[in-house]
């Protein structure tokens, strides 16, 4: 990273005509969920959280890609480290729950590819629409991982089966079939912001009170796992991070090779 890219924001906040949104601005890393970047996001949805003029608050990306996931570089610079503890299970788990609570819809405009955290963060949104180039992976299973912390706002809303078919084969599925098994609203067949237009002139005639109220009647069951399960789930992803085979795993992404296990 440039020392210009250090000190340009990684999430851009926009506002208008009752809506804000968080643009994920990191290219350099595929929008990875780096503890700067997941900082600044909580930072910018607070924010939205506070604002009277918002109805509604929407979360895309620049480039091709809308979340890698989690930071490779800084998972595996080890668990003690200040960037991994803030970026680590907990902070992560931190942030999908203030989605989830948040007295404000969030959006996910998704127009590129999404793999492992990042469909956390999709899921943990309450309308989710993406367009013909975007694509989907639960890729921890190939690096000695698993879905643990996203699997918190995820495995109320997905299909079972298809759930039990992409966490265990890190297959790749477009945006019709993420619709399909429940991770999406939508899937636009052309234009994104042609498919969201209704959607967003929707929440926009809605009142504050009214809307918080029936958000906490739609995201009840996802809370309820929270609170049952974060602890265990954290626990479960930190301990797979600092696994031999994990290290692995993520050294040979980052070098571009196959991992040791691959047959």
């Amino acid at each position: 990273m440039t020392d210009v890219e250090a000190t340009e924001p990684l999430v851009r906040r926009a506002s208008g005509r009752g809506i804000t949104t968080l643009t994920l601005d990191s290219p350099h890393n595929r929008n990875a969920l780096s503890a700067r970047l997941v900082a600044e996001l909580d930072e910018g949805l607070a924010a939205a959280a506070k604002d009277p003029q918002t109805r509604a608050v929407v979360l895309t990306h620049t480039g091709g890609t809308f979340c890698a996931g989690a930071d490779l570089s800084e998972a595996s610079a080890g668990p003690g480290t200040a960037a991994a503890a803030a970026s680590g299970p907990l902070g992560l788990a931190r942030l999908l729950r203030t989605v989830v609570e948040l007295p404000k819809p969030v959006v996910a405009r998704v127009t590129g590819h999404v793999r492992a955290g990042g469909l956390g963060l999709v899921g943990a949104c309450d309308i989710a629409v993406a367009g013909p180039g975007a694509s989907f992976a639960f890729t921890e299973v190939r690096l000695g991982l698993a879905p643990a912390v996203i699997s918190l706002p995820l495995l109320s809303r997905l299909d079972e089966r298809a759930a039990g078919r992409y966490y265990l084969t890190g297959e790749r599925f477009d945006a019709a079939e993420a619709a399909r098994i429940g991770l999406l609203t939508l899937a636009a067949d052309g234009d994104v912001d042609e498919a969201l237009a209704p959607v967003l002139d929707g929440l926009r005639r809605t009142s504050p009170q009214g809307l918080a109220e029936s958000k906490r009647l739609t995201t009840a069951r996802v809370l309820r796992a929270f609170d049952r399960d974060t602890e265990a789930m954290a626990e479960l992803s930190a301990r797979l991070f600092a696994s031999d085979e994990a290290r692995e795993g993520m050294t040979a992404f980052l070098e571009r090779r196959d991992p040791a296990w691959t047959r």
